[in-house]
This record gives structure tokens, sequence and C-alpha cells, in this order.
């Protein structure tokens, strides 16, 4: 290990001192499905999980106590992605279920999906015979690392059922849909008033940081998180692991971008002839068709045809004849 008097943390808005003396340090990306349940989803993760949840949920103030993580993080024993790694799913000691998930790529049918998932979670509590008023609230908080509502300037949105024209609420509060968009947060190191602020800043930058901030090293719960995510920490199995879904991620946006750039070409050229408006439509639709069909081609190496139907909203016919070109 390489120890450093001083350091200085490079960021996008500048450099900041961290503090010294240290070891310089290299910390996987939270942002990937396995870092991220692995810093929150382990057995030794119950302070973090309830710090971070207490900062997203509740401002920061201590209401959530205490918790059972019900799919605690084991190291990988078969190569995959998604079907892998499960969201981090808890049980808080006042009863409600709180499933989180750490979502990079914005795919066809991700808002669907994180609505099943909250009901599916919500309906599974009752066995035969049992009563309605058993059933606990459900929270799904989804940490998205693209934008989702770019009409608001708001980092974190919270949902729950209103009546359609009046807006009053619905009168059990048993389901609630949080997000969280990290491309909004620009916060710079220096400026981290709040522990909300603390912990969005290391989801969105621990990978890119050389050793713990100063004024992030005061609350042990993200201490741990970064000893968590610290390299030398991880078997020489789970940092191949995590190699293979950084190269999944980054070819998985690549083909996106191009797919999207070739379809907006496309559009553009026959906008030339049939009008510029009805080409720009005509080219986001074959972009996003092509989206689709390129993210299809690459999940079926890791995924199952059904689980690849359901993430681009392609049909299973559609799926099984990507899977034939292969």
């Amino acid at each position: 290990m390489i120890w450093a008097i001083l350091a200085i943390c490079p960021l996008e808005s500048g450099q900041v001192e961290c503090y010294a003396p240290f070891p310089v340090m290299r910390f996987i990306n939270p942002k990937t499905d396995f870092a991220f349940k692995k810093i929150f989803g382990s057995n030794e993760s119950h302070a973090v999980l309830i710090s971070f949840l207490n900062s997203i949920l509740y401002a920061g103030q201590p209401t959530i106590q205490d918790l059972e993580i019900l799919n605690p993080y084991q190291a990988p024993k078969i190569r995959g992605v998604k079907s892998t790694y499960l969201d981090i799913k808890a049980e808080l000691a006042t009863g409600e279920t709180v499933i989180i998930e750490m979502q990079v790529l914005n795919v066809a049918g991700f808002e669907k999906r994180i609505l099943y998932n909250a009901a599916k979670a919500y309906s599974i509590q009752l066995n035969v015979g049992q009563k309605y008023p058993l059933l606990n609230p459900v929270i799904a908080l989804t940490i998205a690392d693209f934008e989702m509502f770019p009409e608001i300037q708001a980092i974190i949105t919270r949902f729950i059922l209103k009546e359609k024209d009046y807006l009053f609420d619905y009168p059990v509060y048993d389901l609630e849909l949080v997000f969280v968009e990290l491309p909004k947060f620009q916060n710079p190191l220096d400026q981290l008033a709040t522990l909300t602020d603390k912990w969005i800043y290391f989801l969105k930058h621990a990978k890119d940081l050389k050793a713990i901030p100063s004024n992030m090293s005061t609350i042990p719960e993200i201490q741990q998180a970064f000893e968590f995510a610290n390299q030398a920490n991880l078997s020489p199995e789970e940092l191949d692991e995590l190699e293979r879904q950084n190269i999944f991620i980054q070819d998985q946006k690549g083909a996106i971008t191009k797919a999207t750039e070739q379809g907006l070409q496309q559009g553009l050229q026959q906008g030339l002839q049939q009008g510029l408006q009805q080409g720009l439509q005509q080219g986001r639709q074959e972009g996003q068709s092509e989206t689709r069909f390129e993210v299809a081609r690459r999940l079926l190496l890791v995924m199952s045809d059904n689980e690849v139907a359901d993430i681009t909203g392609l049909n299973l016919s559609e799926v099984q004849s990507l899977r034939q070109e292969l």
C-alpha cells in the first residue's frame, strides 16, 4: 500500500484537499449493481443502510432505528449482470418494506418495472386467509444515473396516490415511489451541507476520489461505506466481476448513444424531402426502435429471452428472432 502525506481530490468543480496522512485508495463505482449491493446490502451494512435511508427518505433525521436486510449480499457465483444481483430489500423495525434499486441505463419499460416491483412487494405480504389490515407500507427507492423528470429541478421526488382532479391524498399511504436523479446534483465537495448531500455525493463521485474527504470522514457510516468500496478489500473474483459490469454498462451507453444518433440522422435526411418536422419525429422513433434492438442483442448474452423482452419492451418473438441471429 502506498502512503502519502497530502492528496488533492480531483473534482469536476475544482480541487479540494483530503485529510492527511492517509493511504492512497481506489474506490469501486457505487453505481454498479455489484458495488451498490456490496456497500449497502451485506450483513455488515445495517448501520450504513440505515444512515443512507434516513438521509434520502427523512432528510437526515434518525427516523429509522433498525432494519433487517432481507437478501444480504453474496459474492457472485455465476456470470451475469442483472439476473445475478437482486435489488436490496429491507424491512424496517416499524414494519415497512423498502426496496432499493440503482439504475444506470434508461431502458424501455423501466417506469413500469418500478410500479410492478412495488406492487409485487406489497401483495406478497399476505398468505392465504390473512386479512388486508395486515399489509404494511412499501417504499420503492430508485437511484437513477439519468434524468427522469427534466421538467423539474428537484433531485429527490416522491409519488403517492392522489385523487385525479382535486389532488387530495388516498386515505392509505401504503405505496410510495421515491426517485433520486444523480445528474441533477451539482454540489462541490466543499459545499456539502447535509447528510443527504454527502450520501448523494458518495454515490456520484466515490470512484473519482483517492482518499476519504475530511468533511465526510466524520460520519461513521459514510466512513464504513468507503471501507466497503475500497478496492483493496475485494477478492480477485469480485474485482473481475466488477470490471465486467463496468464494461457492460459502458457498452450499453455507447450503443444507445450511437443508435439514437443514427436514427436522428436518418430522420433529418428524410426531413429534407418530406418536411423538417416530420423527419425529426420519424428520426426519434427510428432511433428509439433501433436502440431497443441493439440493447436487446447485448442483453441476450447474459439474460433469458423473457428478461430481455421485459426490459426492452420488445415482444417475445422479436427477442427470439434476435437470439437466432447471434
